[in-house]
């Protein structure tokens, strides 16, 4: 009877998990995007979750969050460590590209402790978030251990569409191929990758997901703040400046709206220094980066949420819009433009008003005819948070994802 017992001990064990990301709360309390965060707080009921990280200035290099393990990596000197974090890699190279002599050190920083840490516990699957670096990572320790495990990969957008040219499509085919399952936010993604990987068949479409039954709701009651609402990062994919240039033609019309920005970024200066060109100095504010916690009241404030993102030139664009999906979940207007990764989240007209990129002057017309009417206002929120709610809510991504791990373990 021993080897059975041995046997049902073996099957009911908690599974282990390394998660590798380069965006994670450095601290409780971080402004910094939860997802992934909030992904591994919920498979870490059933699943043991160890965070992978890299370290930042004053973030503690070894630590437990809410049961979750973390181990930070240092890959400079502390004060120049500053490679991740704040609007993410991608953004900080483009604000100082003496940045890119940072990054050997910290792909050959977290190679090195992810090597240390697979020969010192024994993992059942390692997720690594964004196929480059995190990804090419893994792949790189599993070539190097024998006895490394199975790999889930998952693209979140930046990696996909911000790394373009011949090496990072050749990396980007070396890590989808050798990876045990890879997933993406949206079907604009898989489209994407399909086409860099032609003949992949491996690439499941799983979203991050939002917390829509305790923290993104409605108001208790809804009323009219004249407020147009913008949350985001202030880089060029968000698209911010164009709803800047299309205010002062809702402010000509509603002299009492007030644009309110939430994020920060490299991008601050450059559109503060628009905002005066167009003389609205006394109409717009920037609230800077928020946690988490304080976004819903944010949302629920807010009678227009506007998220006007573009194709940079870079050719960087949105993956998916998790921020659209918080808006919807507080039952907010909101206008997004036309681009693909948004289909996934709403139903074009019935859950959002949708208008082409980089067009002010008819952004500018449909922030007017929601201001102008509270019923279609209160009819597009109801509407759009339904339809989020049956789709990407946190315990759906979540038990999506502990399928797909159970199937890469096994």
């Amino acid at each position: 009877m021993a080897p059975e017992n041995n046997l049902t001990t073996q099957n009911t064990a908690k599974k282990k998990v390394l998660v590798l990301t380069s965006t994670f709360p450095r601290w409780q309390g971080d402004v910094e995007p939860p997802f992934v965060f909030e992904l591994c707080r919920r498979l870490n009921k059933t699943i043991s979750v160890h965070v992978l990280a890299p370290h930042a200035h004053s973030a503690a290099v070894d630590e437990q969050m809410e049961g979750i393990r973390v181990t930070r990596y240092r890959y400079f000197f502390s004060r120049w460590q500053n490679l991740a974090y704040h609007g993410g890699i991608l953004a900080n190279l483009k604000q100082n590209p003496l940045r890119c002599a940072l990054v050997p050190f910290f792909i050959l920083a977290q190679l090195v402790v992810l090597i240390r840490l697979l020969n010192r516990y024994r993992f059942d699957c390692i997720h690594a978030h964004w196929l480059i670096p995190q990804g090419l990572v893994a792949i790189t320790a599993g070539i190097l251990i024998k006895s490394a495990p199975p790999v889930l990969v998952t693209s979140h957008g930046g990696d996909l569409f911000g790394l373009n040219g011949c090496v990072f499509n050749r990396l980007k085919r070396f890590v989808v191929r050798r990876s045990t399952a890879v997933t993406v936010a949206s079907q604009a993604m898989k489209q994407t990758l399909h086409d860099t990987i032609p003949g992949e068949g491996c690439i499941r479409v799983v979203p991050m997901g939002v917390d829509l039954q305790h923290r993104f709701i409605p108001p208790a009651k809804r009323r009219s703040t004249g407020v147009v609402l913008f949350v985001g990062r202030l880089v060029e994919k968000k698209g911010l400046q164009y709803l800047i240039e299309a205010m002062p033609s809702v402010l000509s019309r509603h002299p009492q709206t007030r644009l309110r920005i939430v994020g920060a970024g490299q991008e601050k200066a450059h559109l503060k220094k628009r905002i005066t060109e167009l003389g609205i100095d006394d109409q717009v504010a920037f609230r800077g980066a928020v946690a988490n916690a304080e976004l819903p009241e944010i949302y629920q404030s807010a009678d227009v949420v506007v998220f006007p993102s573009i194709v940079a030139g870079s050719g960087d664009r949105e993956g998916f819009g998790l921020v659209l999906v918080e808006a919807l979940g507080c039952e907010c207007a909101t206008i997004v433009t036309d681009l693909p990764a948004m289909r996934d989240v709403i139903q074009h007209e019935a859950s959002a008003l949708v208008v082409p990129q980089k067009d002010p002057g008819l952004l500018a017309e449909k922030i007017n005819l929601l201001l102008d009417d509270f019923n279609l206002r209160q009819a597009l929120g109801k509407e759009g948070r339904q339809y989020v709610l049956d789709r990407f809510d946190w315990q759906i991504v979540a038990d999506r994802y502990q399928e797909l791990i159970n199937s890469v373990v096994n």
